[in-house]
């Protein structure tokens, strides 16, 4: 029953994804604020057919730590459901992804009207740069900006050295970074079809101010802030070393990564 569960909320969340695209594409001449109701609305729908599909729900700790005014959020990364999730727990957004989504039919075609921040992580400091310049765009404009800083689905119990571009953008603008936590992978595997019932557990964490401090001490101290709290909500945590590496483009969106 967990396969024939998981598989007919795929073949939901596939078909619901479509119409809902398809709605955005006709949608498109209608005011920005209109728009922007349609991705909230489609991932409230989504989750709750997995509650009622997969019995694979949710619960949200730390919301009175999201400030009024947009900022910068910082989330794990282990599944699609983050994915989700995140268009419910913050306020008008933006994603940055992977720049091959924008070629998905519909899908695709749809996103571009939120206008995301479409990388190509292979470009090192031209995708931090582009990170930096359009991330301060979508902040003027009121717009959060939503950033997986691992750049990768992670397996639980493991990380990877965080990308420098979301704190960069934090910097330059002014702005604090949210991190959230979360054990959705235990549920819902990276490239993994069986959701396993249960209830996901959503951290958010206070704003951590980024003006004036070192790259390093900030990227540290959220990271930091992250796995201890996925040893606390993550049955079986260890996490691994961080990997070496050049400056790197960190990359979320709607479709995972």
């Amino acid at each position: 029953m967990l396969l024939v569960r998981s598989l007919v909320f795929t073949a939901f969340m596939l078909v619901s994804v479509v119409i809902f695209a398809i709605g955005v594409l006709l949608a498109a001449p209608l005011p920005v604020r209109w728009r922007d109701t349609i991705p909230p609305a489609w991932s409230r729908l989504t989750l709750a057919a997995l509650k009622l599909i997969c019995r694979l729900d949710y619960r949200l700790e730390g919301a009175e730590n999201i400030p009024a005014e947009a900022a910068v959020a910082f989330w794990k990364h282990q599944s699609m459901w983050e994915t989700l999730a995140q268009m419910l727990v913050f306020p008008r957004q933006c994603w940055v992804l992977k720049r091959e989504l924008m070629a998905i039919p519909i899908v695709g075609w749809a996103l571009r009207l939120y206008h995301p921040i479409a990388i190509d992580r292979g470009s090192g400091r031209r995708a931090v740069e582009q990170v930096i310049d359009q991330g301060l765009e979508r902040l003027r404009a009121g717009y959060w900006v939503m950033i997986f800083p691992e750049g990768t689905r992670m397996p639980p119990g493991t990380t990877r050295r965080y990308g420098v571009s979301g704190i960069l953008l934090a910097e330059r603008a002014g702005k604090p970074i949210v991190p959230v936590a979360h054990n959705a992978g235990d549920y819902w595997r990276r490239n993994g079809w069986l959701k396993r019932p249960g209830t996901i557990v959503v951290r958010v964490g206070q704003p951590v101010a980024t003006g004036g401090r070192a790259v390093q001490a900030v990227s540290a101290q959220i990271q930091g802030w992250i796995e201890a709290q996925m040893r606390e909500i993550s049955p079986g945590y260890a996490g691994i070393s961080l990997d070496a590496g050049h400056p790197r483009a960190e990359s979320s969106g709607t479709t995972g990564s």
